[in-house]
């Protein structure tokens, strides 16, 4: 007798087609003898509960994968089930961008065989700990993929952030707030704020300064063993996100502390892509026409 293979989905209900593509996903995968469980809350009208997928909570749910159904933000609630728990991620992109995405609609077949065949690579990603001290001695603990932000709120007024890495002071910044950063965020709110793109093997945090006052006020790349302080100087209102999703709010004394997890979280991989490959399919790059098209450059 063989252990019963179970497989998690994760459905974005309100994405056009999302709950049909994972329907399609989970009958082809019955049919190899695999079962496909989803949280209730994905599943709101038991579209996929007709179909013979199980209602249960995919944080308590022996898994060996979890595919997910949207765009990067639901790539991400779904890391909330994996993260610490060494189950890979495989995306299929029905949002806008799709960057953590492994796959496209139209690739939905290869997709079951890579999983019936278990024929997938697993990749690790860094992730960050984050934990905040506040002056009334309160504290918060939680992680991220992407990254970690303090941002102003309520009000038009910037904070006053002071900076130190590895418990030495580095700089103080007027700004809208700051940015820490994995290479797999590097792409995320850190390149809208003007952060580095950074390739998903090198180990780093990426320190992005949003809308800051200052002359020294460019991103910062430091080692991952490195630990990242960020103090709330300022009386200003503030909010410490991570990966905006999970959240506390920040006062006049809050020290937010970041540094590498302990835990990775791991992404499905069903064909080998280059990271110069991504970045011009999901970006648009223009590469038509360059005179190097084609050839290896050196």
């Amino acid at each position: 007798m063989t252990d019963t293979r179970t497989v998690g989905l994760v459905v974005h209900p309100g994405r056009p087609g999302a709950t049909a593509r994972a329907a399609e996903v989970a009958l082809a995968l019955s049919s190899a003898g695999i079962e496909t469980v989803v949280d209730a809350c994905d599943d709101p009208i038991g579209s996929l509960a007709s179909v013979g997928v199980a209602h249960t909570s995919l944080a308590d749910a022996t898994l060996e994968l979890i595919i997910v159904f949207g765009g990067d933000g639901t790539l991400l609630r779904a890391a909330e089930s994996g993260f610490a728990r060494d189950i890979p991620l495989l995306g299929v992109n029905l949002g806008h961008v799709g960057f953590l995405a492994e796959a496209d609609v139209d690739a939905l077949p290869v997709v079951v065989d890579a999983v019936v065949q278990r024929s997938f690579t697993v990749e690790a990603r860094m992730a960050l700990s984050v934990s905040c001290t506040n002056s009334d001695g309160s504290a918060w603990q939680s992680w991220a993929l992407n990254e970690v932000s303090v941002e102003r709120a309520g009000s038009p007024r910037v904070i006053d952030l002071g900076l130190a890495v590895d418990g030495a002071h580095l700089s103080r910044y007027g700004a809208d707030g700051m940015v820490c950063s994995t290479a797999t965020g590097s792409t995320a709110y850190a390149f809208s704020a003007g952060g580095p793109v950074v390739w998903p093997d090198v180990q780093a945090i990426c320190v992005v300064p949003v809308s800051a006052h200052g002359l020294f006020s460019r991103p910062l790349v430091v080692a991952p063993n490195s630990t990242v302080s960020v103090e709330m100087l300022s009386d200003g209102a503030a909010m410490l996100w991570a990966d905006g999703r999970r959240w506390v709010q920040l006062g006049q004394g809050s020290i937010v502390s970041v540094s590498r997890s302990a835990s990775d979280v791991l992404f499905a991989r069903i064909h080998p892509a280059a990271f110069t490959g991504r970045l011009v399919g999901k970006f648009a790059l223009p590469v038509s026409g360059w005179r190097a098209q084609g050839r290896h450059v050196d």
